[in-house]
């Protein structure tokens, strides 16, 4: 592993005029001098950062603790503090020391029969239930379980952020963009997403390392939490299509594999004392995915909402959407002027994932932003982006205040959640936008306008490419260099 200068590491407030003109309420952008210590300082700025953000969401939630997740139909929406994890403790049988997928839930419990989400999810569910203190009321319980589930996701959290700094090597300064994102901090004690987030995250960094195995066996564990991680397999194979080493892909392929076989067939194959299957426990997430209609903070909501049509095909025309969509993104991907770097497809797959979805829960936006601040660490636009997630925040809790208080009526009506769901909808495409201008014209983008070629890529930095399609054949030369000569790689596109 190489070593990285202090005077190597890229200064945001420096190359950023959004980041500089914040730092005027810190004293203005950093000099030279205050890089010092090379990046082991901003990374714990940023960690201590990241705990004071997430220490702020605990406290957006204040109102919700003693009252709204428990009295009220309505409180925790107009708070804008709700959390599934109170709910879910005595909903899922938690309370009752039921084990997941094999104890099935009482209908006086819950309105389903088994739990509904991937088995590590269930694992990190079940470990801070059983450090939930016994006794007391259930409303206690719950609160401590709370309490319980918050911390452990506070050590996600901090992963989350110290992984996307060191993820590009000169650029620990862009782990900023993930501590200080006001969705983080709004929707990180929601549900258990950043789990599979920080698995992710993890991923991420390892690929960059050059560790394909590695890699490969957090995916698979990513996805035995959460599904969407499963979709980061396809920019690695596109990628390391084009540069010509499908070796490491296979290898990263074959881990994922292995990694998610090893957590789920235990699970699988597990048979009670008659013999009997219980497979329905373990398979509950997969069918209530395939079963659960269209939902709140879709495009096939609004479409749903518009036309009057419940949309009963909504699997078949969601699954079509990401088929489309993955193509073009594999055409983008080989026919680019330069090999796209890693963090911007994987940033772009995800994030078709969330458009054509058929329900998007207000802490999905977790899945994009570690992602987001890798693939386009831009002040300005993370912002803009920032502020349509948060603004749809806000619109669903009140939307549901709207229509869960009676005749009252106090809150956000239809049209209002309508429109809050497509500024959601804009933002996003927004910034998958100006990521594809980045593929499209990549001395435009800001982590290669100093010589870099792909600090997330690993293996692949710098590598040649050798299969290519249309103008991509074409040799291409920057037409801006900052940083002395830019040399990406000795294939086609290389200068």
């Amino acid at each position: 592993m190489r070593s990285v200068r202090d005077d190597q590491l890229v200064r945001p407030t420096v190359e950023d005029e959004v980041a500089a003109a914040g730092s005027e309420l810190i004293g203005g952008p950093a000099g030279r001098r205050a890089l010092r210590g090379g990046w082991r300082v901003p990374v714990r700025i940023i960690a201590l950062v990241m705990i004071g953000m997430f220490a702020l969401g605990m406290v957006q939630k204040a109102p919700c603790y003693d009252h709204g997740w428990f009295f009220g139909a309505t409180t925790q929406y107009t708070h804008a503090c709700y959390s599934d994890i109170p709910h879910l403790f005595a909903g899922r049988g938690f309370d009752q020391g039921l084990i997941p997928y094999l104890d099935k839930i009482p209908r006086s419990a819950g309105d389903m029969d088994f739990l509904e989400y991937p088995v590590l999810t269930g694992l990190f569910m079940e470990v801070a239930a059983l450090i939930t203190p016994g006794g007391g009321s259930i409303q206690h319980r719950e609160q401590l379980n709370w309490f319980a589930n918050a911390g452990m996701l506070l050590v996600c959290a901090v992963i989350i952020a110290v992984c996307v700094a060191r993820t590009h090597r000169r650029r620990p300064w862009d782990g900023l963009l993930v501590a200080l994102a006001p969705a983080f901090a709004l929707t990180a004690t929601i549900n258990w997403d950043l789990f599979a987030v920080a698995l992710t995250a993890a991923a991420m960094y390892m690929w960059s390392r050059g560790k394909p195995v590695a890699t490969g066996v957090l995916i698979g564990l990513a996805a035995a939490a959460k599904l969407y991680p499963v979709l980061l397999l396809w920019p690695l194979l596109l990628l390391c299509w084009r540069a010509g080493r499908p070796r490491a892909f296979l290898t990263s392929l074959a881990a994922a594999a292995g990694a998610w076989l090893v957590v789920n067939l235990p699970v699988m194959f597990v048979y009670d004392a008659s013999g009997a299957h219980i497979r329905p426990g373990w398979a509950k997430f997969y069918t209530f995915s395939q079963e659960r209609p269209v939902d709140y903070g879709s495009l096939w909501l609004l479409i749903s909402q518009k036309t009057g049509d419940p949309l009963a095909d909504v699997n078949t025309y969601a699954t079509a959407l990401m088929i489309i969509g993955a193509l073009a993104l594999g055409a983008l991907a080989l026919c680019a002027p330069r090999r796209p770097r890693f963090a911007q497809l994987a940033f772009l797959v995800v994030a078709l994932f969330v458009l054509t979805n058929k329900v998007y829960s207000p802490q999905y936006v977790l899945w994009l932003i570690p992602l987001a601040a890798l693939a386009r660490p831009r002040w300005r636009d993370f912002l803009i982006w920032q502020a349509c997630e948060v603004l749809y925040f806000l619109g669903i809790w009140f939307y549901l205040a709207y229509i869960g208080d009676g005749d009252k009526h106090q809150g956000l009506p239809l049209e209002g959640y309508q429109l809050a769901l497509a500024l959601h909808l804009l933002g996003t495409l927004y910034l998958c936008a100006v990521v594809v201008r980045d593929i499209l014209a990549p001395e435009r983008d800001g982590v290669r306008r100093d010589g870099s070629d792909d600090p997330s890529g690993g293996l692949l930095d710098g590598a040649p490419d050798i299969r290519v399609l249309g103008s991509a054949r074409r040799r291409y030369r920057p037409v801006e260099r900052v940083e002395g000569h830019v040399q990406w790689g000795t294939g086609g596109g290389g200068v």
